[in-house]
Order: structure tokens, then sequence, then C-alpha cells
């Protein structure tokens, strides 16, 4: 029997986000492809029992094991900053069967430019759109800004596998098996930021220990996006560096043809395993903000303010 309500935080962490084995079964539950099938209707149901939660008016009855489900719902289809339902291939709940099925075909169709170019645009819009979707809400992104981004983001991510694949066209079938790899890290150094310039530009919202916001900071804006792209490029990594030694050591037997059809299981334990590489609620010591900012929150608070936290988008 499910175990009654007392008091509940429904905004307290399930797991504690200060550890890394915290954040992963945060992750594992969140980025569960299992919630992405899930009807609108029924992600609204849940985020209707989040926001009575937090009301304070819940139905009669509720459990626990109700409030937890429904916040795992929540969280994998809800923005933190917005609340708004985000579109269904740019949650990360997503990342896997969008993410599995588009680095097959990279790690397949790499022999020829064409397939090349193709695949690493389809990468590069879905990537674009993933980076746009979970990006911080509370700095506004122009559509001008948007296309700007994905065609930079496109272009590298074309250029670089493209000047890669010719330029291995001599080199061991190994070598041209990692051009897919070295286009999207490329790609994702900048996608990401021209994605989330405007976090860079005009600064990401601060807030104290009690979420009171302090101001904008470009500094804590870096921090996030670099730890982003380092959770992106890892997220990648395994799929597509060591399969692809193990695919040319083994792909010639046969019974590795139906089991290579499973290779990127990987990415079932990479996705929340990149994302909890660092805490969503970011922080930044005080004496490491712009110098105005930093002074501005020490005249205001004195000591009593010495670390502030932000979202890092994912």
């Amino acid at each position: 029997m499910a175990a009654p309500l007392g008091g509940f935080d429904i905004d307290a962490p399930r797991w504690d986000q200060g550890t890394f084995m915290g954040r992963l079964w945060h992750f594992f539950s969140i980025t569960d492809c299992r919630t992405a099938l899930l009807p609108d209707a029924r992600l609204d149901e849940a985020k209707a029992l989040v926001e009575s939660c937090r009301a304070g008016t819940l139905p009669p009855g509720t459990t626990k094991e109700q409030l937890y489900y429904a916040k795992k719902l929540y969280d994998s289809a809800f923005h933190p900053d917005t609340g708004d339902r985000m579109n269904l291939i740019g949650r990360m709940s997503f990342q896997v069967p969008g993410g599995m099925a588009i680095t097959g075909f990279m790690l397949q169709f790499y022999r020829t430019v064409p397939a090349v170019v193709f695949w690493q645009w389809v990468n590069q819009s879905f990537n674009a759109l993933v980076n746009y979707t979970n990006r911080n809400a509370a700095s506004p992104i122009t559509p001008k800004q948007i296309g700007v981004a994905y065609v930079t983001a496109t272009s590298t991510a074309l250029a670089t596998a493209v000047g890669l694949n010719l330029y291995t066209k001599r080199a061991p079938p190994l070598v041209a098996r990692w051009v897919p790899f070295a286009a999207v890290a490329a790609a994702n150094c900048v996608n990401i930021p021209m994605m989330r310039q405007q976090e860079i530009l005009n600064g990401i919202a601060i807030t104290d220990e009690n979420g009171n916001r302090l101001g904008h900071s470009q500094k804590a804006a870096v921090k996030g996006i670099t730890q982003v792209v380092i959770s992106r490029v890892t997220m990648a990594a395994p799929g597509m560096i060591i399969l692809p030694i193990i695919m040319q050591r083994l792909e010639k037997y046969r019974f590795m043809q139906v089991s290579l059809r499973r290779r990127h299981v990987t990415l079932v334990f990479m996705v929340p395993a990149a994302c909890s590489l660092f805490p969503q609620r970011c922080s930044m010591a005080v004496s490491k903000l712009e110098p105005e900012l930093r002074d501005a929150i020490v005249s205001q608070h004195g000591d009593a303010v010495r670390y502030v936290y932000f979202n890092k988008g994912l």
C-alpha cells in the first residue's frame, strides 16, 4: 500500500543534488524515455498536482508516491524557469531515442561527402532544438539570433566533418569512424554558446541561497554554458569513440550483426550520467563575479551572501 502523505515539499530534491550519485538518480528519472510517450493531458495533470502541492491544496488521499511521480513528469516535460511544457523533441527524455537513431546513421553513413553533410545537418538541427529548449529561459533570444546560431553551428559541423572526411580518405578505417565525433564535439562548442548568446551578452539571473534575485552575471553564464558543453561532449563520447573500436574488431563476425543494432544502448546510461557531471543549480562565489556586481552584493548584504546560484540549463 502506498505511504500516506505527511508534510511534503514538492520542490525539495528526492535525491541529494550535492553528490554525483544523487544527481544521477535524478536524471535517470527525468530522462526516462517512457515519459516522452505520454499524452499532453497526462503531463498537464501532473503539473496541476505539483501546483496543488505548492499551494497546499492537495486532493484528499494523495500519496507521496503519486507526488514523486507527478514531479518526475513535471521535471521531464516542463521548463524549470517558465513552467511551460517543452516541445517533445527538445526534452531530455527524447535524447535517448532521438540521439540513438541519429548517432546510428552518422556512424553508419560516414564514407561519402553527401551522406556526411546530410546526417550532420540532421544532427545539428536536432541539437539546436535541444539547446534552445533547455536554455535558461530568463534570457530571451530573438528569432534572428536563433537563425544565426543554427546556421553557424551547422556550418561548423559540416566544415569539420567534410574536411576530416576528405583528410582521412587514406587513413585506417577506424580513424574515419571517429570523424562524426570530431564534428559533433566541434559543433557543440559553437552550437550551445551561440544558441544561448543572450546569456553571455546580458548575463544570467543569479540568486542567493533562498532564491532572492541579486542581478545578472556574464561570468556565471560562461561557467554554466561551459559545463553544458562538457556534458554534451561527454554524452556523445562513449558511443562515438569506444563503440567504433568494438565495431571495427567484431562486426566481421556473423553473431555481431544483430548485436550491433543495440550498440547505442550506452545512451540510456550516458544521457543521465553526462547531465549529472555538474549540479543543475550551479553555484559561484561572490568573489568571482564581475567587480560591479560583486560590490553591489557586498554593499547590500555584507558577508551574509558568499555564494550565488543560477540555473545552468542542460
